[in-house]
């Protein structure tokens, strides 16, 4: 230790540093970077398609960011509820039933793609309607049905909204995701209008019925000169729920059912950030003293190659199975380019890791509200800023520990002076604990991304400065604890993205 200047500045042994970075990085193996259980529990809310449309890349970045979030915060030491809240009434439901009844009764969705042929018969109700006008009087009366809950149809939407739930299941566990409470928006409607008619009679809320619909003017309630809240609609002038007029009761359920949440997380679009204020300040002025701990995570939008604009209304959606279809086959090629000789259902497995991870990364290692411009050479990329990089670094690790055919040793202090690279390495590892409870503290799964590029990064740099099966034996076990803590915190840091970690490439 040295005072100099008014500074204290520590300075570390690296032999005796190495070695505990090492060892405790071994001794904890799959909970290296793991902190101290908070004591809090904490509720994202993440995903939220909507039934009877098909899941888009547009739904994507959600998916990857929440997933993301909910395993850095468990691993930084919170309890958290993972949600969803799906979007299962309303227009574009009886739209879809409409179609269903008149043209394909009786019909059943493929088993394995379910969501497509969901969102073509969406898109297919959308283009009838649009050529032929006249027949909305059908849908308005098919609406009619449903709001007196006439049996048969509320017996087709449940069947149906099944079909849609088995599919987004199949996506989910693709992604190597789950929840742990899914909520309705048909659960929340009721409650929602019985909620608008108390926010009336409070004078949260004005009643401009039969003329208007129910407004709350924020910026009027709260004395502001300065447009900051605006106003906004939470029921229609006939009767009929908007998102609002959900969201609010939401929020109150969310609590109702886990009291103790330190934080609720929304995982929603950067579009909806003055919605979500009007409602959390909604709900603060209606007095409930949870309200400031609603939290919006918002994100940007993914561009795709080529521009496509996506409308699940036109059809014009870039599917979340072709985009794994077209990552598994470029990926393919190139484990096919790398490793010709691997057998194929072992080419089949690396090539989906090796999609899995050119699909999420670029999502992560952005700015959770910067776009994402999806580019497949980048994304596909071994030797940039890209998950096969990281991903052939593990894979470079667990090579030559399998060459070395036996155990790693245990302990030891290096009796040589350290290479820089093995420094660097060392330096590299060791910051993932502190990584962890960075991303957990802002959100932002991009400090895990940007830590696994640079541990792969420096293990790439020590691969080829530093020999270590051929090195002296003193030397070569020490360099074999540093490529099994390598390939341990790198695994870590792309289990915490989930990304796979490939053993061969």
């Amino acid at each position: 230790i040295e005072a100099v200047k008014g500074y204290l500045n520590f300075y570390f042994d690296p032999a005796v540093y190495s070695r505990r970075v090492l060892d405790t990085v071994l001794e904890q193996g799959d909970r290296f970077g793991q902190g101290e259980p908070k004591g809090q529990r904490v509720m994202v809310e993440f995903s939220q398609p909507n039934t009877h449309k098909a899941f888009h890349v547009g739904h994507l970045r959600n998916v990857i960011l929440g997933e993301a979030v909910c395993r850095i915060l468990e691993t930084a030491g919170y309890e958290v509820v993972r949600a969803n809240y799906i979007g299962d009434i309303g227009l574009h439901v009886i739209k879809w039933l409409w179609n269903y009844m008149k043209y394909h009764a009786g019909e059943e969705p493929p088993a394995e793609d379910k969501t497509r042929w969901m969102g073509d018969l969406y898109a297919e109700a959308t283009r009838r309607l649009d050529e032929h006008p006249e027949l909305e009087a059908e849908v308005r009366a098919l609406f009619a049905r449903w709001d007196a809950r006439e049996p048969e149809v509320v017996a087709l939407w449940e069947k149906t909204r099944q079909w849609s739930l088995e599919g987004f299941e199949q996506i989910y566990r693709l992604l190597d995701v789950h929840f742990d409470r899914v909520y309705f928006e048909s659960e929340v409607e009721e409650p929602g209008k019985e909620l608008v008619e108390r926010m009336i009679e409070i004078g949260i809320a004005t009643d401009e019925r039969p003329e208007g619909p129910v407004v709350v003017h924020l910026d009027q309630l709260l004395g502001l000169e300065k447009e900051t809240y605006r106003s906004y609609v939470v029921l229609r002038s006939d009767g009929t729920s908007l998102y609002a007029t959900k969201d609010l009761p939401l929020a109150i359920l969310k609590f109702q059912e886990y009291p103790d949440l330190a934080q609720s997380i929304y995982v929603i679009d950067v579009r909806q950030s003055l919605y979500l204020k009007q409602i959390f300040k909604t709900l603060e002025l209606m007095g409930y003293e949870w309200a400031d701990r609603l939290h919006h995570l918002a994100y940007e939008i993914v561009n795709l190659p080529g521009n496509v604009t996506m409308s699940s209304r036109e059809g014009t959606v870039v599917l979340l199975d072709d985009l794994v279809r077209e990552a598994r086959a470029r990926a393919r090629a190139v484990v096919e380019e790398k490793n010709p000789h691997l057998d194929e259902t072992l080419k089949g497995k690396v090539a989906f890791a090796v999609a899995m991870g050119a699909i999420k990364y670029p999502m992560l290692a952005r700015e959770n509200t910067k776009i994402v411009t999806f580019d497949w050479e980048q994304a596909l990329d071994f030797e940039g800023v890209a998950a096969p990089y990281i991903q052939y670094a593990h894979v470079r690790a667990n090579s030559i520990l399998r060459k070395a055919n036996f155990a790693v040793p245990e302990g030891l202090t290096p009796s040589h002076d350290l290479h820089p690279t093995e420094v660097e390495l060392i330096s590299r590892i060791a910051a993932l604990p502190g990584a962890v409870q960075r991303a957990a503290e802002e959100y932002k799964p991009l400090h895990i991304a940007n830590l696994a590029y640079e541990m792969a990064r420096a293990f790439n740099d020590f691969y080829n400065q530093c020999p270590v099966l051929t090195a002296e034996p003193a030397v070569r076990d020490f360099r074999l604890r540093l490529v099994a803590a390598a390939r341990q915190a790198i695994a870590n840091a792309l289990r915490l993205l989930a990304i796979p970690a490939p053993e061969v490439m």
